[in-house]
């Protein structure tokens, strides 16, 4: 279930905002420049699709966003919690760690998640937004967003990606280290399910 909790970016210890409508989420977003939008789940498409087979079945929703935002290049990334390969572990705890600390990137960040879980961290204003997408939902973080990613202890998603650089997912670190300060995707994602559907 997708979720929006804001917390004060001093820590978890305030509770701004928690909810799991989709257009309450959006509407929370907007003011902050992120877009926040659900597509029509296609759910012939297996979790484990290839690239050719999630792209074919999001064509029309790839093209209309495309042609909005100007965007030239669009790829998709799967990860597995088991992979063939012996070094999957290892590949995938780098994956993860990678932007796990808070950053900035100098094109828009535009994910839509076809299968599985990631958290988006949006540090904006003094306030933190974490951002629970499943399947369906698309999120587009303006550039120059501080923020962090989190796909969890043993990452399972395929997410279409969106760029208009070649170069443009680099991330720029900031240094700090109030990623550590707030719940991970693992935490988020069980309190979510025990907890059901949220008070708004």
């Amino acid at each position: 279930m997708t979720l929006l909790t804001t917390w004060p970016d001093t820590g978890p210890e305030l509770l701004i905002r928690r909810t799991s409508d989709p257009v309450e989420i959006a509407a929370a977003l907007a003011p902050l420049g992120v877009r926040f939008e659900r597509w029509p789940v296609r759910r012939d498409v297996p979790d484990d699709a290839d690239t050719e087979t999630v792209l074919a079945a999001y064509g029309p929703w790839i093209d209309r966003l495309s042609a909005e935002d100007a965007f030239t290049t669009v790829d998709v990334l799967g990860l597995r919690p088991d992979g063939d390969d012996p070094g999957h572990p290892a590949k995938a705890r780098a994956a993860r760690e990678k932007f796990l600390r808070e950053h900035t990137h100098g094109d828009d960040e535009v994910r839509f998640f076809a299968s599985g879980s990631g958290v988006f961290y949006l540090h904006i204003d003094g306030e933190v937004h974490a951002v629970l997408c499943e399947r369906g939902d698309l999120l587009g973080v303006p550039r120059g967003t501080t923020h962090w990613f989190d796909m969890g202890t043993r990452p399972s998603f395929t997410a279409i990606r969106f760029f208009r650089q070649a170069d443009g997912w680099a991330g720029d670190f900031t240094g700090s280290a109030i990623a550590t300060l707030f719940p991970d995707h693992d935490a988020i994602v069980a309190g979510n399910a025990a907890d059901g559907p949220p008070a708004v």
